[in-house]
Parts: structure tokens; C-alpha cells; sequence
């Protein structure tokens, strides 16, 4: 039977995908077959006729795991599964039927098996598989992820702790993540002092790292729902920094920064082209990510060609520029199987980003 570990969080947004990348990684070579299993996930895609979670299907596609996709993915939460849940309209399927398979299925073709949790502890509790009762129902070992801090780690951990030891799940330890370097020594240090007495370990997990912070331009487009224009090849791309073009066209230049997404009104004509043809400078290149171009009025037809000819990246939305901002302020980037470029930053920092053999020594 395969070794297993439970990858829990505090909340959402705590980084649990990532070290679920790093854990993969650093775990194939040490263990000759790796497996991976989302037990239920809220957020799903279509794949292959299959319903499936979306960090599941980032597992398969960047582990080369796709045949295994419907073991990973036992319970997709599709929009409406929670109502019809309640509403009796699935009493004929049993839920930890489903994953308890699925799992049996995986220990039985692997030597050691990650179980990504979707959110805090009590999440799945509407349709009676919370993570902590599901950790308990496969009997995995649990690791919970949690952001930097201490007051905040200390309360959110203590939180989440009780509901897995009334389920009677075992809590190993957990994993520190998105610290920042000139405050980890302390942390680690009240940390540890604040968790030995109930026998969870403390380890580490990333340094808080903008590049897996920032979005990049296929998120983009996701989050509005548009399709990408231009040079596709650069979706990928992380964006740095969010910049409005309100000022005149050389002020907006002059203010470029580093991989910037840059939103510009339809009506700014001599902007677009601008930047259109900025574009084919390798320095502004690395400038100017790509543009998102908002308002209901139509961008003119030279302006357009332009636009188009130059190759940038852009997305066209109606909205203002001001809804447009909002937008992009609030969002979370998630990481999904497209962000190759994230994907290989975290293999390439894993080994200095998380220490595996301290977590592995755990399980």
C-alpha cells in the first residue's frame, strides 16, 4: 500500500496547489510510482467526457497522469451538485463510496499518494465529506498549509485542529507558506514553540514569491471569459504590474514597468497605436505584457489593423476601465495546467522552497 499524505489548509489561497507541485516533484525521485487524488473539488472542467477538478487536472496534465484522470477526481462539485444534494436528488450515490474507491484504487498502483484538500477543514461538509472526514475515512496522515504569520497561523491551525480531531484524523504537522524571508527565523521560532506542546511539527514550505502570486495572461482571459488576440504563444506570460493608460501617451510610456498589463480605453487611438508599435522593441517588449481594451466604443479601423499587425497580446472587453481595475484588483490567480512558466519555476525551487525529507519523515 502506497504512502500517503492528507494536504490540508487553513483557508483558501494558502498556496496548498503549490506544494502539491513541489511534493510531486521532489517525491518521483525518491519513489519509483507517484500518485495524485483531488477526493472532491468545487471547481471543475470538461476533460475527455469527464468532469473533473481543475487542480487535478493541472496534476495530470503536467505529471503525465492523464489515464488516471477519473480515479483523481472522484466527486466534481458541477454548479448545481451541492443543491441537488440537499434536495435528495443523489441518495442513490454514495459520495465516500466514490472516493474511498478511488483511493483504494490509487495505494494499490502507487508508492506514495498526495491527497490535495479544497479549502479549510469544514469544506465538503454540505454533502457530508468534509476534508477532515475524508482524511479520516482514507486514513491519510495530515499536513496543513498554512499562510506566514503567527497570531493569524496560530488561531486559523487551532481552528482547523478541532474539527480533525473530532473526526479523529491525525494532524502531523504543518507547512509554513508565502513567509517572508526577513521575518521566517522568527516565525518559525514562535511557531514551533506555540505547536510542540500539542506534537504537530512545524516545517517550511515557498517564500512568498510574486511570480506565483502574479496572473498571467491566459488567467486573464479566463476571468473575463474573452478570448486572448495576438500573439497566443505568450499566454503564459505573468503579468508584474496592472497599469491604467490614463495619462497622455508619453507620460504612460515613459511609467512602463516591468511585464506590465496595461488597460487603455477603445477611444485612445494614438495609445493603442503607441503601444501597438512599441511592441516590436525587444526592451518595451519586456515592458508591455499585453493590453486589455475596454469600453463600448469601438476601437477605429486603423487603430485596429494596427493593433492586430503588431502581434500584442490583448483582450477586448465592453466594460469601463474602472470596472476593469476592480476586476483585476480583487482576483486570486490560481495556477492551472496552461502556466507552464509558473509550473517550471516551482520544480526548479522546490528543493530550496520545501523540504520534503522532513515532511516525508513525518508520514
Amino acid at each position: 500500500m502506497a504512502k500517503k499524505i492528507f494536504v490540508a489548509a487553513t483557508g483558501q489561497n494558502c498556496g496548498k496547489t503549490t506544494i502539491s507541485i513541489s511534493l510531486m516533484h521532489q517525491a518521483r525521485k525518491k519513489y519509483r510510482r507517484v500518485g495524485f487524488v483531488k477526493p472532491f473539488g468545487p471547481k471543475v472542467l470538461l476533460y475527455d467526457d469527464f468532469m473533473v477538478d481543475m487542480d487535478a487536472l493541472l496534476m495530470a496534465k503536467a505529471f503525465g497522469m492523464e489515464d488516471d484522470i477519473a480515479l483523481m477526481s472522484p466527486v466534481a462539485l458541477h454548479r448545481d451538485f451541492t443543491k441537488d444534494y440537499l434536495s435528495g436528488k443523489l441518495d442513490d450515490l454514495s459520495l465516500a463510496d466514490c472516493v474511498v474507491e478511488a483511493v483504494r484504487e490509487l495505494e494499490e498502483k502507487y508508492d506514495f499518494l498526495i491527497i490535495e484538500g479544497a479549502g479549510h477543514g469544514g469544506v465538503g461538509s454540505v454533502i457530508g465529506l468534509s476534508n477532515a472526514k475524508v482524511a479520516k475515512l482514507i486514513n491519510a496522515p495530515v499536513m496543513i498549509v498554512t499562510e506566514s504569520g503567527i497570531g493569524k497561523v496560530i488561531d486559523a491551525v487551532h481552528l482547523n485542529l478541532a474539527l480533525y480531531q473530532r473526526e479523529g484524523a491525525d494532524v502531523r504537522g504543518i507547512i509554513v507558506n508565502k513567509m517572508l524571508p526577513g521575518k521566517k527565523e522568527l516565525t518559525n521560532k514562535y511557531l514551533k514553540q506555540a505547536f510542540e506542546p500539542l506534537n504537530v511539527k512545524v516545517t517550511d514550505g515557498f517564500n512568498y514569491s510574486p511570480i506565483l502570486a502574479n496572473p498571467t495572461l491566459s488567467h486573464i482571459s479566463k476571468l473575463f471569459d474573452l478570448p486572448l488576440h495576438g500573439d497566443i504563444k505568450e499566454k503564459s506570460r505573468i503579468i508584474h504590474n496592472i497599469q491604467l493608460g490614463a495619462a497622455s501617451s508619453q507620460r504612460v510610456i515613459d511609467g512602463l514597468l516591468d511585464s506590465t498589463l496595461m488597460i487603455v480605453t477603445s477611444s485612445r487611438d494614438e495609445l493603442i497605436v503607441t503601444l501597438s508599435s512599441l511592441y516590436h522593441i525587444p526592451s518595451y517588449r519586456e515592458k508591455i505584457a499585453g493590453l486589455v481594451v475596454s469600453g463600448h466604443c469601438a476601437v477605429s479601423d486603423i487603430s485596429q489593423q494596427i493593433l492586430n499587425d503588431s502581434g500584442i497580446p490583448y483582450i477586448r472587453v465592453e466594460e469601463t476601465t474602472a470596472e476593469v481595475f476592480t476586476a483585476l484588483s480583487d482576483d486570486v490567480a490560481k495556477i492551472t495546467f496552461e502556466d507552464q512558466e509558473k509550473l517550471n519555476w516551482i520544480m526548479a525551487n522546490a528543493e530550496k522552497g520545501m523540504d520534503f525529507e522532513a515532511i516525508d519523515a513525518l508520514l
